[in-house]
């Protein structure tokens, strides 16, 4: 199914900030770039954003192409579009899978998120997201599981798509 990335994998990343794409991953970069077949390294995106974004967001190249095309039909000038335009396509790394079918991380963006020795994909459907995984395990131990907690034991997250209760 193109364009879902579900899951969650941890891989080591060595010295040179290479490390293995988990394979269902690898899969839909393959279908979200339209010139893989034929290359055999298919392309992506990685979006660092804001100084205070704590992982790094992979889109497909299809993906993001049409993210970029959404911002550019904002109308020139305006707030919203110079923002996305700052945070998004400023804030972003065009990049492919090496030949050994893994992902390069530059050191600039390892050392923007903490990188060392482990990566945590975490796969959230349109992208996935590359975190340091002791800064995922604290964001999301302050964030998902209190709110979650919150709304009480018989809490049915799929209540969710029923529509906006005001979150």
């Amino acid at each position: 199914m193109a364009g879902m990335f579900i899951g969650e994998h941890t891989f080591k990343v060595d010295s040179k900030g290479r490390m293995s794409i988990p394979a269902p991953f690898r899969r839909e970069l393959e279908e979200g770039d339209p010139n893989a077949a034929a290359t055999g390294r298919p392309r992506m995106v990685i979006v660092y954003g804001a100084d205070t974004q704590k992982m790094l967001q992979v889109y497909t190249q299809s993906a993001f192409e049409k993210l970029a095309a959404d911002i550019n039909a904002l109308p020139r000038g305006t707030k919203r579009r110079v923002m996305l335009q700052r945070l998004i396509l400023n804030k972003a790394q065009p990049t492919e899978v090496d030949p050994d079918g893994r992902l390069v991380i530059p050191a600039a963006l390892r050392a923007k998120i903490g990188l060392e020795n482990e990566a945590y994909f975490a796969g959230v459907g349109e992208t996935f997201e590359i975190w340091k995984p002791e800064t995922f395990r604290a964001e999301d131990d302050l964030n998902t599981d209190k709110w979650a907690e919150e709304m009480g034991e018989d809490f049915d997250p799929l209540s969710l798509l029923a529509g906006d209760e005001g979150l």
